[in-house]
């Protein structure tokens, strides 16, 4: 998997503000809102390129939807967008990707977002993949899920994958908060719902100063806030906040 060395643009950010930064690129995220893609992958040019993990537990709601697929494609291009502005990595901003853990192309994406895992369910056959893509440096970001069933399911899937290893609570002094932004306002709400976040966290090694392999935002929806950025759905402040969090789980991600 690539890393990335990181020029940051904190000169512009500091002195226009995210707000300012959000209105620039509104126009163009604006059309993703709920365009459908010609296509849920994109080719591998070596860029950076948002990927979502699919996975088959069922429908939520009364939408016919996916719950892999909640606030799916705005969101993923949306943040993509955003993480393009503001720093100097090369993003993919034609397409994004929609993988399973079985697709050989999840080791091209040093990344993987997973929506809703209070759903998630992993088959057999996808255990050793999960394991093998963290181990070898993947990341993976659980989003959108509340409650304590919700975190069991979570938690159990992967301890399929990773048996030896736990999650382990992180607060606002974790380096994941700063890798970009220095992010003091780490607990947004849940939209809708305004529980605290709980952030916690699987290490290499179950050791806290070594490589994050996967971040639980749970008790929170940070693609809920990517995804309705551009209608002014939610107050500016913690959909400005989601948007930090967001660009700074990229950051870590792509250089750890």
């Amino acid at each position: 998997m690539v890393r990335v060395r990181l020029a940051h643009r904190r000169v512009l950010v500091t002195m226009i503000g995210l707000p300012i930064v959000l209105s620039l690129v509104a126009a163009a995220i604006a059309q993703g809102r709920r365009a459908e893609s010609s296509s849920e992958t994109v080719a591998y040019d070596g860029n950076f390129t948002f990927t979502r993990l699919r996975y088959s537990s069922g429908r939520f709601g009364g939408f016919g939807g996916a719950w892999w697929a909640h606030d799916y494609p705005a969101a993923d291009r949306n943040l993509s967008a955003i993480v393009d502005y503001i720093t100097n990595m090369r993003v993919s901003l034609h397409g994004t990707n929609v993988l399973s853990l079985v697709d050989p192309r999840v080791y091209e994406n040093p990344i993987l977002y997973i929506s809703e895992p209070g759903y998630w369910s992993i088959r057999d056959d996808e255990v050793p993949h999960l394991r093998s893509y963290l181990l070898k440096g993947g990341f993976v970001i659980f989003d959108d899920f509340d409650g304590p069933d919700q975190w069991s399911n979570m938690a159990a899937q992967m301890a399929r994958a990773l048996p030896d290893h736990r999650f382990i609570p992180i607060g606002p002094e974790h380096s994941i908060f700063h890798s970009f932004f220095d992010v003091e306002g780490i607990y947004v709400p849940f939209p809708g719902i305004g529980t605290r976040p709980n952030y916690q966290a699987i290490f290499e090694d179950n050791d806290p100063s070594r490589r994050m392999v996967a971040l639980a935002n749970h008790n929170n929806d940070l693609g809920e806030y990517w995804e309705w950025s551009a209608e002014g759905l939610y107050d500016p402040d913690p959909s400005n906040n989601a948007y930090r969090l967001g660009v700074n789980y990229i950051i870590y991600g792509m250089t750890h």
